[in-house]
């Protein structure tokens, strides 16, 4: 017993216990997601630093909620591909540890990226004579340092708390990647500390922030009502709506991943939640922006005219 507790070299991810043939459909499926999500996802940051009219504050944050997305494929996504060739890989402890530290810190991250962006949309439209003065340059960056901060310490304080843990055989996840709580099952001590940080972390960045971004639209809503102007009341719609949807796919799969009653098979069903918080919302960030924001669908038409008069000339 003691030799399994202090020799823990490496992982065994079990992925998806599926036949050959599914497997590698959904090896096809995933990296066509994958694509999309570097594809879409490096355009906006592309059209974003390319286009002076989108060098703002909500612009800025959207960065930055493309890069965590990209994060997120790139840390998880090739070794669940990597599995899906060639079930039960190993990973090393190292490897796992920092694949849990990373997930944490870019789902941390955004969470709080969330509530930043509606903070920025409500002085927006309820302050628009003082924007400018309230969400300066200064502001901005610090705002987005102290998500990517904040985040980065609530994961560092998990893994501390799972380092100091003893494993016992077998070394077997239950899963595509070094989740949290998947890795804990395989922990042969009291668990307890961990899970009372887990329900504290959670409750700071999902239950409050949610909080604070239904706040915010709420009056965001009263605001834009009072609108007299057509066009004015259409492009906060607009801008809003696109938010608004991101927000419901990051916390509504979140929550539906926390709170799902259990089945017969919550490992599964964990997989699949997972799954569409960690591969399929970074695709449809990208998607929902572009369809529903005109700004940015102007940028991209005025980058493409410009290169085919480029090419023209």
């Amino acid at each position: 017993m003691e030799k399994n507790q202090t020799m823990v070299t490496e992982f065994t991810l079990l992925g998806f216990c599926l036949g050959p043939r599914i497997q590698m459909l959904l090896f096809g499926l995933f990296s066509l997601f994958f694509a999309f999500t570097l594809l879409g996802n490096g355009a906006i940051l592309g059209l974003i630093s390319l286009d002076s009219r989108l060098h703002t504050p909500m612009y800025f944050f959207l960065s930055h909620l493309a890069i965590v997305d990209v994060a997120y494929a790139c840390n998880t996504v090739p070794q669940m591909l990597l599995n899906l060739l060639s079930p039960a890989k190993p990973i090393s402890f190292a490897g796992c540890m920092t694949q849990t530290f990373l997930f944490l810190s870019f789902a941390h991250t955004e969470c709080l990226l969330l509530v930043v962006m509606s903070y920025d949309r409500y002085v927006a439209i309820c302050h628009p004579l003082r924007y400018s003065a309230i969400m300066s340059w200064r502001v901005c960056v610090t705002l987005v340092m102290t998500s990517w901060a904040c985040g980065s310490l609530l994961a560092l304080v998990h893994v501390s708390l799972i380092l100091r843990l003893p494993f016992c055989g077998p070394h077997e996840i239950n899963h595509f990647f070094c989740e949290l709580l998947s890795v804990l099952k395989l922990a042969c001590a009291d668990i307890g500390l961990n899970q009372v940080v887990i329900f504290v972390a959670s409750v700071f960045v999902l239950v409050g922030p949610l909080c604070l971004v239904l706040v915010s639209y709420t009056r965001i809503l009263f605001s834009i009502l009072k609108i007299q102007a057509a066009e004015g009341r259409r492009k906060a719609f607009s801008t809003c709506s696109s938010h608004l949807c991101v927000v419901g796919l990051f916390f509504g799969s979140a929550i539906v991943m926390y709170m799902a009653p259990k089945s017969q098979h919550p490992e599964e069903q964990q997989k699949v939640l997972f799954l569409f918080y960690s591969l399929f919302n970074p695709v449809l960030n990208p998607l929902i922006y572009s369809l529903r924001n005109a700004e940015v669908r102007g940028a991209l038409k005025r980058l493409l005219f410009k290169e085919s008069h480029f090419q023209l000339e």
